[in-house]
């Protein structure tokens, strides 16, 4: 079994103010500034994890002015907690920490694929929408086409074709001995 670490606050960087550094962290977690402020004071914002997971942690504390630590944990520390609520607490944590982990990598990704975008693309795609809305020619051609008579000579055979062979048809009704020669 792998050995988890938990990020632990260590202290503030140089020249960064507590309630700018805790919103800051609030903001980019999505986190209620309350916990993010109990993280200050020794109380744990993520759930134990892997080393490499809470180093990345611990470098998202960097970047808003928070020193951390990494604090190894046992494995079997929480297995050894009876008390029900505390290991469903610690479960809810654990989703709730991947979420968000899950989150800032998300955001992570697209704000990388924003700056590969080229701002020419974008505005090109722009003015391709609305050139559809301009553009009225294709209306007027199909309002001012005239319409083409076909030819009826199909239609007047098809007619007498069926007289005809209505007319056979009551013929061989009317003197059914004329056809039996």
């Amino acid at each position: 079994m792998a050995e988890n670490f938990r990020v632990m606050f260590a202290g503030l960087a140089k020249d960064t103010d507590q309630a700018h550094a805790i919103s800051q962290l609030a903001t980019r977690l999505k986190a209620p500034t309350a916990k993010v402020a109990a993280f200050l004071e020794n109380k744990p914002l993520f759930a134990p994890c892997e080393k490499e997971k809470a180093l990345k942690q611990a470098k998202i504390l960097a970047s808003v002015g928070i020193k951390s630590k990494l604090q190894p944990v046992q494995g079997n520390t929480i297995a050894s907690n009876n008390d029900t609520s505390s290991q469903r607490d610690e479960r809810i944590f654990n989703a709730l920490d991947y979420i968000t982990s899950s989150l800032i990598r998300i955001e992570e990704k697209l704000d990388d694929l924003e700056q590969r975008l080229p701002a020419n693309q974008q505005q090109a795609t722009a003015d391709e929408d609305e050139d559809w809305q301009t553009d009225d020619i294709l209306l007027d051609e199909e309002l001012t086409t005239p319409i083409k008579k076909r030819s009826n000579i199909l239609l007047f055979s098809l007619i007498a074709m069926v007289v005809i062979l209505l007319v056979v048809l009551g013929l061989s009704f009317a003197f059914p001995d004329l056809l039996s020669v």
